[in-house]
């Protein structure tokens, strides 16, 4: 009776024990659930969601600047900023909670040759072992090619939002500016959202929350736009290590 017991208990720590190791297994290497205040040079919705190329020069907002990238050229075009705040995440034992990155870009003319340009801005409050996670994981959730992806200087960045309105700042407007504000052409007085619609490679989100912006400019180097009236978004994205496309390989 007492040698059945015993293998009885055995038995059951390895039960115990296989089903942890499953577990620790199954647990991603990193997660990360993050919100972002969104906007861009192309008319409201923007097409690059549903075409290889963005809108031509002629159909983007009014805009101010100097030179071809604040929005002179010709041809197509989609001028972004992106000021994210990660609601929750980690990256092996590094919280990623509450921290802030901006992205300022231009996607290019057509998709099927790569992206332009990028560049990614930290807020200076997030760590070294942050920002390296975080670099880690945009290479899952923008899983192209870009001509040019820069980090630059930490900024402050400023993020805040309502139902109503959205608004971020990098370096206090000086260095990039978004306000959005709720699209009022729903039945109701809720805010309009797009569902089923993928944000990237995150595999997902919580649906595109329509909020024309009445400015979105990015105002360093000589690449600097900027834009009124044009598209923008909110969003919340969910990205993982076991479920995320796989980053473009390192040159």
């Amino acid at each position: 009776m007492r040698r059945n017991a015993y293998l009885g208990i055995a038995a059951v720590l390895c039960l115990a024990g296989a089903v942890a190791a499953q577990q620790s297994m199954a647990k991603p290497a990193w997660a990360m659930k993050a919100t972002a205040i969104e906007a861009c040079s192309c008319p409201m919705f923007c097409q690059c969601y549903f075409n290889t190329k963005p809108a031509e020069h002629t159909g983007h907002g009014e805009h101010a600047g100097h030179g071809e990238h604040a929005g002179h050229g010709e041809g197509h075009f989609c001028r972004f900023n992106m000021a994210y705040r990660v609601d929750e995440g980690r990256h092996g034992e590094t919280d990623l909670a509450g921290a802030k990155y901006w992205i300022a870009g231009d996607l290019g003319g057509d998709f099927t040759k790569g992206m332009d340009w990028a560049v990614l801005h930290f807020d200076p409050s997030v760590s070294k072992a942050q920002r390296e996670a975080i670099t880690t994981i945009l290479g899952h959730v923008f899983p192209v090619e870009w001509n040019s992806f820069e980090v630059g200087a930490d900024l402050p960045i400023e993020w805040n939002a309502t139902a109503e309105r959205a608004r971020a700042t990098l370096d206090g407007g000086k260095a990039a500016e978004m306000t959005l504000v709720r699209a009022k052409t729903g039945n109701t007085d809720k805010p309009i959202v797009m569902h089923n619609l993928k944000y990237w490679g995150a595999p997902k989100n919580d649906g595109f929350v329509m909020m024309p912006n009445e400015i979105e400019a990015y105002r360093l180097g000589d690449k600097a736009f900027e834009y009124k009236g044009t598209n923008g978004f909110m969003i919340t994205v969910d990205i993982d290590a076991n479920t995320a496309q796989p980053a473009p390989a390192a040159d």
